[in-house]
């Protein structure tokens, strides 16, 4: 296992983040996607509002076809070095959820809370699914940010992709990345 799986403590003091791109199958069955999902919802939400929304990208043709489409529209004349980091990204991990933040308003909720429980949506999905014996990798770029591809995710007007959450196996070992110092992050009020 690539990951000490032994406890939740151990899970969570160990887990790292996988490159979709070296993420390899079977990803989660239906089954377990749906327990990671579920678990995914288990989060702080102040209001009981569940201000996110998963979407699991089934056709990979169709996803890759939109983000082309989408960076297109950007973009005269995208050179084939684009396209191809396009293509690269649609068709990464064999699993994609993407995390929609879909604040409600007008509510008492304040929307930074609401962008909050949607990004605390984002690292319950990526522990769950470590947790089922998987990696998963969160990212954003430029298409989390474009109004075309929200849309046709099914975000509305006020809504934001948080992430798109790649999941699969490990196809090399995972590497540890620098961590702050302890010291450096933690303070005391007294």
């Amino acid at each position: 296992m690539f990951n000490d799986l032994s406890s939740p403590a151990a899970l969570l003091a160990t887990r790292r983040s996988g490159k979709p791109r070296d993420m390899v199958g079977p990803g989660p069955d239906a089954d377990q996607l749906r327990m990671i999902l579920s678990t995914a919802m288990r989060v702080p939400d102040h209001g009981k509002l569940a201000p996110w929304r998963f979407v699991i990208v089934q056709d990979r043709d169709a996803f890759a076809r939109l983000l082309q489409d989408a960076f297109r529209a950007q973009r005269d004349t995208p050179d084939r070095a684009d396209v191809d980091a396009i293509d690269q990204f649609a068709y990464q991990a064999p699993t994609l959820v993407v995390v929609l933040s879909t604040p409600v308003e007008p509510s008492k909720i304040p929307l930074w809370e609401q962008q909050l429980s949607a990004g605390a949506a984002c690292m319950n999905l990526v522990s769950a699914a470590t947790a089922h014996g998987f990696v998963a990798g969160w990212l954003t770029g430029w298409a989390a940010y474009d109004e075309t591809v929200l849309k046709a995710l099914g975000g509305k007007d006020g809504d934001r992709v948080a992430g798109f959450v790649f999941i699969g196996l490990p196809g090399r070992g995972l590497e540890e990345r620098p961590r702050p110092e302890y010291d450096q992050i933690v303070s005391q009020f007294t």
